[in-house]
């Protein structure tokens, strides 16, 4: 298969259709069209068999031509043994997660998948290419966040070679594509989510870790399809406030946790003295009257409300006194 090149004009394209992201925009571009096909080839003993059966042939025309003194036999001979050391310079060994895609005189005649001793095309040229599962962390990006607050996120990117037509001839290299490709897309989904959601009611880089690392997976893997390559998960390893902003962030969360924890002692407050009026009231302990009341309700709060430890005062009068 021969990698095709597919010239794309730009008046093609209406207006009202946006083109993909792999599209050149802006300029009649030219991209490799070519998708990954099983290359012919010999496998295992059939291979060593292709390379024996010369081998041999070669052997027993020598021995016949040193045998007969017959000089017409050593032109056999001679072909023969350049057929054997083509035919051994085609032989290949492909090793388990790896591929070999063959070109013959520059033009792509396939790939070879299957693990072991191969025999390819005579007088054809191989690359290897990985098809194991790789992963690499981006660098620490600075980033402005949905609110324009300025974050430092990493990610974690774990790919894999899919296509290796793609992979060799669509791009000029696919791994240093994929890692240029990741921070791009890692910095637009940033920009689109806050770092954090105090209301709770939508999405945050910080509260909602799957669907950021599932709409992340969806963004590289949209920009990396060209060179054929398949994203398995993409995970955010660190986000935390820039240096800038760190201290006026961490306080108003400092303010935010204490306003939380205030209304839950409150609440417990009221109910506790709610409770207390209550069984005073049943039991008959006493008879207070609206402004004792209020003077037990608010003293009742300053105990149970107050950061300090409260100190009693004794009232040796009368309950008026």
């Amino acid at each position: 298969m021969t990698p095709t090149v597919v010239e794309r004009p730009a008046d093609d394209q209406s207006p009202s259709d946006a083109p993909p992201a792999s599209t050149p925009v802006g300029h009649e571009g030219a991209r490799v069209d070519v998708t990954e096909a099983r290359a012919p080839h010999l496998h295992g003993g059939r291979a060593l068999l292709a390379v024996l059966v010369p081998a041999a042939l070669t052997a027993a025309l020598a021995a016949l031509a040193l045998a007969l003194s017959a000089p017409a036999l050593w032109a056999p001979a001679a072909l023969a043994a350049l057929a054997t050391l083509v035919l051994l310079a085609s032989l290949r060994t492909v090793q388990p997660g790896q591929t070999r895609v063959v070109q013959f005189f520059g033009r792509y005649t396939g790939t070879v998948r299957e693990p072991g001793l191969v025999m390819v095309v005579p007088l054809s040229t191989t690359v290897n290419v990985s098809v194991r599962v790789r992963n690499f962390e981006t660098g620490r990006l600075k980033v402005n966040d949905a609110t324009g607050s300025p974050v430092e996120v990493a990610a974690i990117v774990v790919w894999q070679v899919a296509d290796t037509a793609q992979s060799t001839f669509a791009v000029e290299d696919y791994a240093e594509f994929v890692e240029m490709q990741s921070e791009s897309a890692l910095r637009h989904v940033v920009t689109t989510h806050p770092y954090d959601d105090p209301s709770g009611g939508g999405t945050s880089l910080r509260g909602s870790t799957d669907v950021v690392a599932d709409e992340l997976a969806h963004e590289v893997a949209a920009r990396v399809v060209v060179a054929g390559v398949e994203v398995v998960e993409v995970r955010i390893t660190h986000l935390a406030y820039a240096a800038e902003i760190a201290q006026a962030m961490l306080q108003r969360q400092q303010a935010s946790a204490i306003v939380a924890a205030r209304e839950q002692i409150v609440a417990g407050a009221v109910g506790m003295v709610e409770l207390a009026l209550a069984r005073l009231h049943e039991l008959d302990v006493v008879e207070l009257d609206e402004e004792r009341k209020a003077a037990m309700v608010s003293n009742l709060l300053v105990v149970l409300c107050g950061d300090g430890r409260a100190t009693p005062v004794v009232n040796t009068g009368t309950l008026y006194g």
